[in-house]
């Protein structure tokens, strides 16, 4: 059973670095898809990153070319970063994770993260 654990996030200016990352450590191997969805306020939650257990990475329109994400499937671990946020940023980030040999597209996200909050500030 997955068991996601999102950390970093909170309270940044614009312009600084943001760092989240995520563990599963409910699965051993990482041979399912993880990835990023986020909710704004008064949005819905929507998709920002999915990467597969090969590395193959589908992004939203919306952060493609600001945000980059690395895998690590030794240690079921997946980072979101980017070094140029904006206060549309500002959102509650979920990280997500499939069933094994899923791709990492938005439709195959089972599990959820508690959600980290994060507020780039102007």
């Amino acid at each position: 059973q997955a068991q996601l654990v999102e950390s970093g996030g909170g309270l940044v200016q614009a312009g600084d670095s943001l760092r989240l990352s995520c563990t599963d450590s409910g699965r051993a191997f990482g041979s399912y898809p993880m990835g990023w969805f986020r909710q704004a306020p008064g949005n819905e939650r929507s998709f920002v990153v999915g990467v597969d257990w090969k590395g193959n990475t589908e992004w939203a329109d919306s952060v493609k070319g600001r945000f980059a994400v690395s895998r690590h499937r030794d240690v079921n671990t997946i980072t979101l970063q980017t070094d140029s946020p904006k206060p549309e940023d500002t959102a509650v980030y979920y990280c997500a994770a499939g069933d094994p040999w899923a791709p990492p597209n938005i439709g195959e996200f089972r599990y959820w993260g508690q959600g980290i909050q994060v507020t780039v500030s102007s």
